[in-house]
């Protein structure tokens, strides 16, 4: 499972120009599910984004978690997450888990955040999505969780 976590002062997901989720300060989380992926991984990936420290103190150090500052989580599948461009210059998304699997690991993954309290908004499996963020630092942070990780 790849994440992209970004640190925003607000995001928003549209389709079809109808708003599905938005949030205002908190993280946007685009996650790619890979074959192989399980549940273990949803419920780790929660733990570690809901512990994040990555929202400044009033010193402007990193030592503040999401829920510290009153922010919320807008999860968003992005399966071009798994993608690669080693070869050729089109992508190759062979890793890509298939849609059956993964949906049901995005939203476990809501589920878990969910679990531990967080308020969660979504975007919406399998559509074509517009996102918007403002991105706030800029703070993006890459996270892979590969199956042997998830415990």
């Amino acid at each position: 499972m790849k994440l992209v976590i970004q640190r925003v002062s607000r995001a928003r997901v549209t389709v079809s120009g109808e708003e599905v989720g938005a949030i205002g300060r908190g993280l946007l989380v685009l996650v790619g599910v890979e074959r192989g992926d399980g549940a273990g991984q949803a419920v780790a990936a929660a733990k570690k984004l809901v512990g994040l420290r990555i929202f400044e103190d009033s010193e402007g150090h990193m030592n503040l978690a999401a829920a510290d500052v009153g922010g919320a989580f807008l999860v968003v599948s992005q399966f071009t997450l798994a993608g690669s461009l080693a070869r050729g210059r089109r992508p190759s998304f062979g890793a890509a888990a298939p849609p059956e699997i993964a949906e049901p690991l995005v939203e476990a993954l809501v589920a878990a955040l969910r679990a531990e309290g967080a308020p969660v908004a979504t975007g919406r499996f399998r559509a074509y999505m517009e996102v918007e963020l403002v991105n706030d630092g800029p703070v993006t942070f890459v996270l892979d969780l590969p199956p042997t990780a998830a415990g």
